[in-house]
């Protein structure tokens, strides 16, 4: 491919795609938001908190620490964000991009599989917070990628199913959701220094709730390799009765393991 000839055709080709977002974007009609209030929506739909500093295999813990200053320098660029009734929230308008000249240090980034590093890296922790959000929500996903096919790292400290990540780069790989609801919805985030929190709120009590379970979370073997398969399963209720109204399917993993297995881990692989 043209990008991967050398460095200067990789960045060539970054700045193509991402004049092509920008000249689509313009021409495409879309209301993005961009109003914000500090005064919180009185609903709350969902609340979150992920752990910034996670160790992650044998990755340097200073990518770490500069994930938390990236993470403090875009979480203001979101907090109190409103999506107004047909608005479309997108990650990367509000943010800007992440470069040096911002304060932006450099964290860790997947490329082509595998573990990297670059400016603003560890940003896709303040996307997979605010999918996880959205999920318990009526808004409508329109833009979400993932790191398919890999699982990247043993968990630590999880406390969400293993699927529901996010996948981002300024500004051509974006996270957005659409307003399809008559009410106004409104993020809360914000960094404490050793977790990055957040709030989806809204303007009305919703008429229904949401619930994201795993089902079948486990390890297999094909072939002498290691593969994490399961679904991850939304669940709608009625609000008021708690009557389950739907269940759907939104994820069905089959990843392969990029890392080594504890006993216990061992034990339980299915062939």
């Amino acid at each position: 491919m043209f990008s991967e000839i050398a460095p200067i055709t990789y960045k060539i080709a970054v700045e193509k795609n991402i004049l092509q977002r920008k000249i689509s974007d313009f021409f495409s009609g879309e209301k993005f938001a961009t109003e914000r209030s500090f005064e919180p929506l009185p609903v709350v739909i969902c609340q979150h908190a992920s752990l910034i500093r996670r160790r992650l295999g044998g990755v340097d813990m200073q990518l770490q620490e500069n994930k938390a200053v990236n993470l403090s320098i875009a979480a203001p660029k979101v907090n109190g964000i409103l999506i107004r009734p047909g608005e479309v929230m997108s990650f990367w308008r509000l943010v800007g991009r992440d470069s040096a000249a911002k304060g932006y240090k450099e964290g860790m980034t997947i490329a082509l599989g595998k573990p990297s590093k670059g400016i603003g890296g560890g940003m896709c922790q303040f996307t997979n917070l605010i999918h996880w959000m959205v999920l318990h929500s009526e808004l409508t996903i329109v833009e979400h990628h993932h790191h398919d096919g890999l699982d990247l790292f043993p968990d630590f400290r999880r406390t969400i199913p293993f699927g529901t990540g996010t996948s981002i780069f300024y500004n051509y790989r974006d996270y957005r959701v659409r307003n399809t609801t008559d009410t106004t919805f409104q993020l809360l985030v914000w960094t404490d220094g050793v977790q990055l929190h957040g709030e989806l709120r809204a303007a009305e009590t919703p008429s229904f709730r949401f619930q994201i379970v795993a089902k079948d979370d486990r390890f297999i073997q094909e072939n002498g390799v290691t593969f994490r398969t399961g679904e991850v399963i939304r669940r709608k209720f009625d609000a008021q009765t708690d009557e389950l109204l739907e269940e759907t399917v939104i994820r069905r993993n089959h990843a392969r393991v990029m890392y080594k297995l504890n006993q216990q881990e061992q034990n339980e692989t299915t062939p």
